[in-house]
């Protein structure tokens, strides 16, 4: 699906299915399945799902600085020092899905009220330079769905 192309409705809409997909691709794996790293040098289940929860506030953040602010100074996040610095297998894979499904649930009451210009807002991406508001809905639109068929190759190695 080519999310450029979705209405400013359509786009919250996708946005909102992303945690029900990612509780669906973790249903039922043991909290051992979640540690294990069948794939040689990736992640874990678990740490995948830390990882998207990590980020799903920081574009939360993103989205709402760029509403409230003009053309704000937005920071990039080395997901790999996050990884190996925030205790990714300590976490609770039921609080992680619940921050990611919270944020969604609190920023797409938000997203409903702009209008279409107020998604061409700008800010300035440390690393990436100027992106809209619109932008950075596509791109947190799209991260869950990015990390699916990477849980879904662990399940597979895993034989769940």
């Amino acid at each position: 699906m080519n999310l450029s192309e979705l209405s400013h409705s359509q786009l919250i809409d996708e946005y909102l299915k992303g945690p029900k997909l990612l509780r669906e691709a973790v249903a039922g794996m043991t909290r051992e399945q979640l540690l294990a790293r069948p794939v040689a040098g990736k992640w874990s289940t678990l740490e995948v799902v830390a990882h998207l929860a990590d980020f799903e506030p920081v574009y939360g953040d993103r989205m709402k600085r760029i509403l409230a602010e003009d053309e704000p100074t937005l920071f990039g996040g080395d997901p790999d020092q996050f990884a190996a610095k925030l205790a990714y297998h300590a976490r609770d894979l039921e609080t992680e899905l619940g921050l990611i499904d919270c944020v969604r649930q609190q920023m797409a009451a938000i997203l409903r009220t702009v209008s279409d210009a107020d998604l061409q807002r700008v800010g300035r991406h440390s690393e990436a330079g100027p992106l809209s508001l619109r932008t950075f809905l596509e791109r947190i639109t799209g991260h869950i769905p990015h990390h699916l068929p990477f849980i879904a190759e662990k399940r597979h190695s895993l034989g769940v």
